[in-house]
Parts: C-alpha cells; structure tokens; sequence
C-alpha cells in the first residue's frame, strides 16, 4: 500500500489504528481529537451511557453542525448571487442609459 501510513489516535481511552493517505494525517488526528473531546463532553453530561449511545450522539451532534454550516454557506451563496444580479442590472441599465445619451 504506497503512500499509506499507518495513525493510532485515542478516543475515550481505546485506541483505533487506521490507515490513509501521507497527506491526511494531520486532518485525521485533528478529527480524532475533536471528536474525542465531544464524545467525552456527553459523557461526562452523565445524560447519555454506554460508547455506541456516546457515539450515536456524538455523530448526530456534527451531522448537525455539519448541515447548519453548509445551509449558512447556501444562503451566503444565495445571497451573493442576488447582490451580483442586482449590480448586473443597475450597470446593465446604467449602460443602456448612456447609449440612449449618445444616440
């Protein structure tokens, strides 16, 4: 497996071997890291027991963070396209204002 290396990360004290890319490394350890602290976050809410239930929750808590952030940026998105079509128009019109004027 070329390019492959090998990471051990901790997450609420098991260790978890993967592999990936050279590359990837960092942003897997990071990944790991955060998702160990949330992971120890809910469990020490003392709400939630047992690893899947801290996992499942865990998981559903950045699927949700995960979407807020990608609708925010749709709506950014959206809202820059509008603010360009606008400008679009008033220069469109501004132009067709000044070929009236020299005509």
């Amino acid at each position: 497996m070329k390019g492959l290396t090998q990471v051990n990360v901790k997450i609420l004290e098991r260790e978890y071997q993967f592999s990936c890319p050279e590359e990837e490394r960092n942003e897997l350890i990071k990944s790991a890291e955060y998702l160990n602290a949330r992971m120890k976050q809910i469990r020490d809410s003392g709400k939630v027991v047992g690893l899947d239930r801290i996992a499942v929750m865990a998981a559903l808590n950045l699927a949700n963070e995960l979407l807020r952030v990608r609708d925010r940026d749709q709506s950014s998105e959206t809202n820059v396209g509008l603010r360009l079509k606008s400008i679009r128009e008033r220069v469109e019109t501004a132009l067709e204002q000044g070929k009236q004027l020299e005509l």
